[in-house]
């Protein structure tokens, strides 16, 4: 049940399922309860797009922090909501259950205002780390461009880390480098980048900088190598037995029940290999 009001009367609380609050200064509800029951392949599908965008925010929090605050100023939703929201219908790919997120789409702020991007973005790794690069655009400048800020995150996927940088250096630097340690300089790297105004009142659209060192190996790309070796492991033991025998007999192929069952194994197993997902490239 409700248990008081708010300033304007409304109730505060529990009332059945739903529940009603204040929120950033605005009146809200939300239906509560668990789901009980199987649930469908399509709220599967829900459940995985969650986990999937909640692994990567949980690395980055910080950064959406700052960069999605403008455009939640004065809403009901915060910046970990405009973030979800964004990269759960925009930069998901594949199907459940081998949904994984496409970098290249991933939106990690809104412009709402005057500041505007950059092109000729480039991504390339040094001896001692990666050189993030951007055209200054000098011929295209508003006033005062030069002076923005410049944002940057770099993100490791595979081992969920991630570097952020709020205040790097200003545009009309047009690059910055990062020094990195050879554990994290040999991942798989996906970086982004944003310029915020000099009086952090407006910041432009997120720009995907690039990928370094190729992408993560997904669950699936595991299990299909995982399975090819263990198929080609008893393949080598079943080939090595079959050439035994065929070398034994010097070349005449024997036609005794047990090496039949050995000769079928064996032509099954090399056509497996030869279509199973999963080979060593």
């Amino acid at each position: 049940m409700a248990i008081g009001k708010g300033l304007n009367g409304q109730f505060i609380g529990k009332i059945g399922r739903v529940v009603y609050y204040m929120l950033n200064g605005q009146y809200v509800s939300r239906t509560i309860g668990e789901y009980n029951g199987k649930p469908s392949k399509k709220q599967q599908a829900n459940f995985q797009a969650m986990t999937v965008t909640m692994d990567f925010l949980r690395c980055i929090k910080d950064f959406v922090k700052v960069s999605f605050e403008l455009e939640a100023r004065g809403t009901t939703k915060n910046a970990h909501n405009l973030a979800t929201s964004y990269i759960k219908k925009q930069a998901l790919q594949g199907e459940f259950p081998n949904l994984s997120i496409d970098y290249s789409k991933v939106i990690l702020s809104n412009s709402n205002g005057k500041v505007s991007t950059a092109e000729d973005i480039h991504l390339a790794k040094t001896e001692e780390g990666v050189v993030v690069s951007w055209n200054p655009g000098e011929k295209t400048w508003y006033r005062g461009a030069e002076e923005d800020g410049v944002m940057i995150l770099l993100y490791f996927p595979g081992v969920k880390t991630s570097r952020m940088y709020f205040n790097a250096t200003k545009r009309s630097a047009g690059k910055y480098f990062i020094p990195l340690n050879k554990s994290l300089l040999d991942q798989p790297m996906e970086a982004f980048m944003c310029f915020r105004s000099a009086d952090a009142t407006e910041i432009s659209d997120s720009m995907y900088v690039g990928n370094l060192n190729g992408q993560v190996e997904t669950p699936r790309a595991r299990e299909h190598k995982k399975k090819y070796r263990e198929v080609k492991m008893r393949f080598d033991v079943v080939e090595a037995s079959y050439m035994a025998r065929i070398e034994a007999e010097e070349g005449i192929i024997p036609r005794d029940k047990a090496f039949r069952n050995l000769e079928k194994e064996y032509e099954v197993l090399k056509e497996k290999l030869s279509t199973m997902p999963g080979k060593p490239e």
